[in-house]
């Protein structure tokens, strides 16, 4: 009777839902995803050597002595510089480096600059020193964009940008492509679209 009751209890716990068991149909015959090892793979790559950007434009004879005077931290000793490594200029050997400076309050460019490794240093290889500049890696070339701003533009909403891209070529870059667009001023707030007029119902 001991085990009667205890098969009945059970059965009435399986029947009220939540904590019991549930029939889910036939069982699954795909096969069952393994977790990923947790074992270190056996090709290790070598860190990326990073480069202290502050320094190397302090040091470098071809930035200017106005971007040099801009060149002060924002908080602390957190500057507004960004820093790209990648495949530029052919050399097998050691990453170049793209550096961005830019402003503190509105981060807007001020200077790009392309370093190229030459017998354990850092050579110039490329600079460009003008408003609203910002320079990235796209798939071995340089893309360098140049905001446009038109009279009474606000920082936010710049009139266009200027694109242009350079490749590598013997020992210098040379311009490959350049693309011009222009925005949009009602996109951007400038101006309001030309009301919609109702017709009136007299």
């Amino acid at each position: 009777m001991a085990g009667l009751a205890a098969f009945g209890l059970l059965a009435a716990g399986c029947s009220t839902g939540g904590m019991g068991t549930r029939d889910e149909g036939p069982a699954r015959t795909d096969p069952v995803a393994q977790s990923p090892s947790t074992t270190s793979p056996t090709a290790t790559t070598s860190p990326m050597k990073k480069v202290d950007a502050v320094a190397l434009l302090k040091s470098d004879p071809k930035v200017s002595k106005g971007v040099k005077a801009d060149l002060r931290p924002c908080a602390a000793d957190a500057y507004a510089i960004d820093t790209s490594y990648g495949s530029l200029t052919d050399n097998a050997t050691t990453p170049d480096v793209v550096v961005n400076l830019m402003t503190c309050g509105d981060a807007v460019g001020i200077g790009t600059y392309v370093y190229r490794a030459t017998d354990g240093t850092y050579e110039n290889v490329f600079a460009k020193e003008e408003p609203a500049v910002y320079a990235t890696i796209d798939r071995g070339d340089l893309v360098v964009t140049q905001q446009v701003y038109a009279k009474n533009d606000p920082v936010t909403y710049p009139s266009g940008e200027i694109v242009t891209t350079y490749r590598w070529s013997g020992n210098k870059f040379t311009e490959h492509d350049r693309v011009q667009n222009e925005y949009s001023r009602v996109v951007g707030g400038e101006e309001e679209p030309p009301p919609t007029l109702v017709p009136s119902e007299n």
